[in-house]
Parts: C-alpha cells; structure tokens; sequence
C-alpha cells in the first residue's frame, strides 16, 4: 500500500513499511493518481512541473521509441535528453519511475544530496512507486506436519511480484509472509497461482525444508506424496523432472536453483532493464534466444532450462551469495520466510571434529587484552566445525557454536523487523571504552564513524568507564550501533564497579554491536536473545594488538555498507588468529543501507612486467540478483554480483582506479580502504 500527500511543491510518498520518499517540485501540480506505466508499481500520480528532486539515488533514462537506455553517470555530469517519450528509473528507498514526453535534463546537486530532473517548460509527468516490500505483508499459519509446511512454503512467493526472468531483480521480490504453525490448525491457507510448477516431495521435514528456496523462486506448489522420489511436474507442458532423495537433494536443489536464476538473469536483458552483461556471450553458446525466451510461460521458459546439462553453465555461474544450515524440525519452521528473503539455500546441519591447530594455542598472556593486574576468568566455548556445502556466506541455525559461519537465531530475524518498523527514528552510534589502557582503539575507530556520520546522518557519542548501571541502561536505550572495548568474563562485561550480565537486562535495544573484548560469544547471544539484530563477538582470548587492527578494519567496512559477515570476514584477515572472532545474529544485516549499493572488494597483485593485475568482486548477501559496472578504463560491460571481473593496469591507473573507488582492497596480504592504498601506485 502506497499512500501520499502534497504540501505546496512537496511531494510526500509513504509505504506499509514506513518508508517514505520526499520528492520536491518547482510549481508543482499534482492532480491525482494517475494511469499504468511501462513498469510494476503499486500506485501512480499525475504531477505537472517544471522540476523534480529526487533523494541521492542511481538513475536510469530509458527511451521507449529508440529502445535505449543511459544512465547518469555518479562524476557529476548532466544527462540531456532530447525529445522523446522516456522512462526514468529512479532506485530510491522506494522505487521510483518517472514517465514523461519532451526533453529534459537530468544532474545530481554539488553535494550529490539530490537528482534533479528539469523540464524546459511545464510538462505533464506521471510518477510510479513500487514499495520494495521489506516487512511482510500477512502471516499464514498452517499445521505442525511436513504437508502443513509444504503448503505453507507454497504460499511463500506470493511477495514475487512477477513471473517473468525479472523476478532476478530483488525489488521485484518483497518479503515472504511469516509462517506460524499450529497443532491444530485445520485452516487451508490460499496458494497463489504463481507459475504452475508443482514440486513433488517425500512428506519429510528434511525435503521440505530443502526444497524451500528452488520453490519460492520458482513460485512452485509444493506437494507431499509418500514414498515418492523428488520431482518437478510442468503440467501445461507435459513435463516432469526427476530430482534426487536425501541427502542428494541438497546438491540437485542447489545446482538447479542456480542455474535458473543465473540464466533469468541473461534472459532479463531482452526487457525493458536490459544491460551489456559480459555474461551474455553464453546464452549464444548454448543457441538460446533471449527474446523469446523472456515472452515465454514460466513452465516453457524452466523446460528450456531444463534440458541445458548444469555442467554446460557451470564454470560461468557466479557462487551462492548465501546458505543457511537449519535444523529440519517444527520448531525451524518459523525461520524459513526469513531465509527466503535472503533467498538463501538450506542445508542441513552437520558437524566434524576441529583438527590440529584451526582454533590455534597459545600462550602470549603478557599480549591477550588485559592489563598487569590480571584478567578473570573468559568464558569457554565448545567450538564444532560445520560440514560447508555451496555458498559464499554461511549461516547456522541449529546447536553448537560454529567456525566459519554466523551463528543465528529466529530471535535475531524477528528483531530486524522490530527496528524496520520503527526506523524513523534518530540512529547513533556509541563507542564505549572501559579500560583507557585500550585508547587506542577508541581513537581510531572514533575517527572512522565521524567521517561518515554526517553522510550517514549518524550521531557518534563516546562513552568511558561505564558502571554496571550505566552499561545496562545505555544496552536498553536506542542505538543503531554499540562499539563496546575492554573486557569480558564469565560473570559479564567487567565495570569499575563490577560486572554486568548481559542476561540481566531487560530488553536490548541496541541494534547492532561489536564486543571487542575476550570471549564476549555468550554476552553477544544473549543480547540477540533480548532485541538486538546482529553484533560481532570472539570466542577467546585475543591479542590488545589483534582486536586493535581487527576493530578498526571493521569499523572501516562496516560504515561503508558491508554486511557484517562480509566485514568480519575482511577483517580478520588481517590476523593469524581470526577464527577468535565471529559474528552472531543476523549476519546478512548492515549498519546501513550501503550493502543495497553493493560493496566491492579488489584483489591487486604485481606483476613480473611491473603492472598489476586486479581483480574484483561484488556481491551482497541482502540483494542478489543485481549487476555492476566497473569504473575502469576501456571497460564496456556490466557483471553480474558475483561474478569476478579482472583488470590488466598499470601503476598509474590503479592509483587512480583506487582514488575514484570506494571499496576494499587485498593487497600484500593485508586489507587496504581504496583511497588510503592510492599513493603506493603513485609513479
């Protein structure tokens, strides 16, 4: 539901998530809602200007007689357009087309605040908004089986708002419903038509679990039929496809959902969002037609798929942004619409015992965070190392304290949508320093959120030396971000005064956080338990010097949009000892809405003829399914995220690539923020 109200030249847009866009006008004229546009919105309105301002956002023109589209590059220079009847694609927090006939110029403020879009005369517009749908619109409760749940998951895709190759872009798929189970539940919750696939599995949580993501995507029925081998079922095409039984299932369901998604992502470029994918050059290979492809039913278009061998597209297929390892049981049914919107694989859990020297010993007391007059005792964790499957980022759902993956809870998806629904309000980050022997780390990582905070509009406070009360109340006041330095042990946080349990609070109110202190896992978990959404935590003892460069490499990420999986995982490659830290809760969320610009990373190495080869990678864990565009010389194509593009530069170029790039950058076995890595390739 897309609502909006007028006061003078100002153009108010809101959506059931509470998201709201402010469009600012220049004798502006709005006269009502409006007609269909060439693009899925939810709600059009009449506005007739001379000017548009539009909030900071990537924008596309698309002309519908030449079948064109350009895009306003982010250097600052205006787009002119002639006449024409023209589209633009707006990509602001609500998604936003603007229709109109005539010329026009486009340009972003000094302060690349705003996108302002002038008409040379007054001109009719109409003004599309599509809500991209981050909180769920209903819940649907079904019965505590495996046929109740499969039902359940087939309601799921009701939040795709296409079934066209388009269905790839995130902003076309809104979050799933939630789903609640009831023993006694004998309602029959109402399947959307979706695609008419059907999915026919063993009435087993472990099917029906795995199964879910290949389902949603392809807004397949699932269906329950004992002793059935898994199968796809295209009625209107007279088709069926034979899967595999568990434990098979797992690599079948994950082969198959992403070549589909990989090649609607090539099929999507014959509509209307089309772009010069470096991809595309397979589609040719393997004699498919896009066109016709992309006009074909959904059941037509996944029979085409079908009969492509995975291993024809496998070596071009970029990995699994995410997968998720969840216990197959009723009390898991809860976290599936949560995982769906990530659109992550499902695994299920299995462990092996640590080998050799993976959580390293050692015996540098005088080093360890502490001081001379001595530390209590860290709290002790039992660490288990989970069996990977596919997947770039991993997430566990189920017992035990993993390596290598975050470590998550139903509770931690539950609290984002807490703070969705209340986002309006003022964000802060604190920095807490309750040892001053550690103010080095305070110093530095304060630095780094001041200079973004104005950008962010984020206030930083710094707190020192904060009694057990203190700490309490400032973990139950709003924050977006707590940034806790100084120590923990088995009783809690240690104080002046004492120590606080993080168990003893009655409600975390911080959203996110990072406990650089030794062995903070249980104080992390616990404060998952009582509001928050994420935080980064370690498992043992780290070195004063290793939490320093760990903490300030993260803060680095972190205010630059990466998720806080990704940014640990970053970070702590900057030490021997990096499987000490961890990230629990939601590890796919952000301290800000950068991951939905999609952050980079580059790899650079020299080579023997003294130039560099660089390559990067773009990826988010929160949207996949977009594309990027390298800002490097003579490049001519866009990427889909990840998919890895490389570079032949020299020293000059990549002091130049890393001046104008904001992103992170592997280099000499370290990690470099671009701008402060530039004057090393300086000739």
């Amino acid at each position: 539901m897309i609502e909006w109200e007028v006061d003078r030249d100002h153009l108010r847009v809101v959506d059931a998530d509470n998201t709201e866009l402010h469009v600012q006008g220049r004798t502006l004229d709005v006269s009502g809602p409006g007609p269909d546009i060439e693009r899925p919105v939810d709600r059009t309105v009449v506005a007739t200007t001379t000017e548009l301002q539009f909030p900071h956002a990537i924008v596309y023109a698309f002309s519908l007689a030449a079948d064109e589209r350009k895009e306003l590059e982010p250097d600052g220079s205006p787009l002119r357009l002639p006449p024409g009847e023209y589209v633009l694609d707006i990509d602001a927090e609500i998604k936003t087309y603007l229709r109109f006939s005539g010329r026009a110029t486009i340009r972003r403020t000094a302060d690349y605040s705003r996108v302002v879009v002038t008409f040379p005369e007054r001109t009719r517009t109409i003004l599309g908004f599509r809500s991209r749908h981050e909180l769920p619109a209903d819940t649907i409760t079904v019965p505590e089986t495996p046929a109740g749940v499969a039902r359940g998951v087939s309601c799921l895709s009701a939040s795709i708002k296409t079934t066209s190759p388009d269905r790839t872009y995130p902003t076309l798929r809104g979050h799933p419903p939630l789903l609640e189970t009831e023993s006694s539940c004998s309602g029959r919750p109402s399947i959307p038509d979706g695609s008419g696939v059907e999915l026919l599995v063993p009435p087993c949580y472990e099917s029906v679990f795995v199964v879910a993501p290949l389902a949603y995507y392809l807004q397949a029925r699932v269906r329950t039929e004992p002793g059935i081998t898994p199968r796809l079922r295209l009625p209107s095409v007279a088709r069926e496809h034979e899967l595999e039984r568990m434990p098979d299932l797992e690599r079948t369901v994950e082969q198959l959902l992403r070549q589909c998604f990989f090649l609607d992502c090539l099929v999507r470029n014959a509509g209307p969002y089309g772009s010069n994918l470096a991809e595309m050059s397979l589609l040719r290979a393997l004699e498919m037609d896009e066109s016709s492809l992309y006009t074909a039913t959904p059941q037509e278009r996944l029979a085409t798929y079908l009969d492509v061998p995975f291993s024809a597209v496998e070596h071009r297929i970029p990995p699994w942004h995410l997968s998720t390892y969840v216990e197959p049981e009723p009390d898991s049914i809860e976290a599936l619409p949560y995982l769906l919107d990530r659109l992550s694989l499902v695994f299920t859990p299995q462990t092996s015992r640590l080998e050799g020297r993976e959580l390293v010993e050692r015996s540098l007391d005088d080093f360890y965070r502490g001081d001379s007059r001595g530390v209590g005792q860290v709290a002790s964790v039992d660490i288990v190392k989970p069996e990977l499957r596919g997947g770039r980022v991993h997430g566990w759902l189920a017992s035990g304290v993993p390596i290598d993956v975050f470590k998550s809870n139903v509770a931690a998806y539950r609290n984002r949508l807490s703070y969705l629904e209340r986002k309006s309000q003022s964000s802060s980050i604190c920095v807490v320093l309750n040892d001053p022997e550690m103010a080095g780390e305070r110093d530095r990582v304060e630095s780094i959120y001041r200079q973004r905070a104005d950008e962010l509009s984020i206030d930083v406070r710094v707190k020192e030396r904060l009694r057990t009360h203190e700490l309490a109340s400032l973990f139950e006041t709003d924050h977006a971000f707590v940034h806790y330095i100084g120590h923990c042990e088995t009783d809690g946080f240690r104080c002046p005064d004492g120590s606080l349990a993080a168990s003893s609070i009655d409600e975390s109110r911080v959203e996110t956080f990072f406990l650089n202190a030794c062995g903070s896992y249980y104080e992390g978990m616990d404060l998952i338990d009582r509001g928050s959404v994420a935080g980064a935590v370690t498992f043992t003892q780290v070195l004063n010097d290793h939490a320093l460069k760990v903490g300030s490499t993260f803060a680095k990420l972190l205010v630059h949009g990466f998720s806080f999986e990704r940014a640990m995982r970053l970070a702590r490659r900057r030490i021997m000892m990096g499987k000490d830290y961890a990230v629990v809760g939601d590890g796919t969320h952000s301290l800000t809405d950068g991951d939905l610009t999609l952050p980079t990373t580059a790899k650079i190495q020299p080579l023997d003829d003294g130039g560099y080869y660089v390559e990067l990678e773009c990826y988010s864990t929160r949207v996949n399914g977009l594309y990027y565009f390298p800002h490097t010389n003579e490049n001519k194509y866009a990427y889909l995220c990840g998919s890895r593009a490389s570079f032949m530069m020299d020293g000059a170029e990549v002091a130049q690539f890393l001046r104008e790039a904001k992103l992170a950058v592997i280099f000499d076995g370290d990690v470099y923020w671009s701008p402060e890595l530039a004057p090393r390739f300086d000739c």
